[in-house]
């Protein structure tokens, strides 16, 4: 996949087994991650990320839309522990029958 967010440099993805996280790049340069555990047949994302010199630029719904998406399509339940993946996840409805929501903190 690779979209442009206005600079003229195009933004691809990548899952990194090893970090057990997905990348976003901006042309060759690592812009952001989203860290994840995957067991069964659930994801859930525990931290997600975009550097300081790539904010404010969409980078971070990008990366939160391509990780979701890929969850969607493998066919696992999206535990969203961080924040940033929740917040996206009730802004966009149409993933609700893919979400286990964990339970609150008391």
């Amino acid at each position: 996949m690779g979209d442009d967010v206005g600079t003229g440099e195009q933004l691809t993805y990548a899952r990194n087994d090893d970090e057990s996280r997905f990348e976003i790049f901006l042309g060759t340069a690592l812009a952001g991650f989203s860290e994840f555990k995957e067991r069964g047949d659930r994801i859930t994302f525990l931290h997600t990320e975009v550097f300081d010199r790539y904010e404010g630029q969409g980078i971070g719904s990008q990366l939160a839309r391509f990780v979701l998406d890929d969850a969607v399509a493998r066919g696992l339940l999206i535990v969203p522990r961080c924040p940033f993946i929740a917040a996206y996840l009730r802004r966009h409805e149409e993933y609700e029958d893919h979400v286990r929501w964990p339970p609150r903190a008391p």
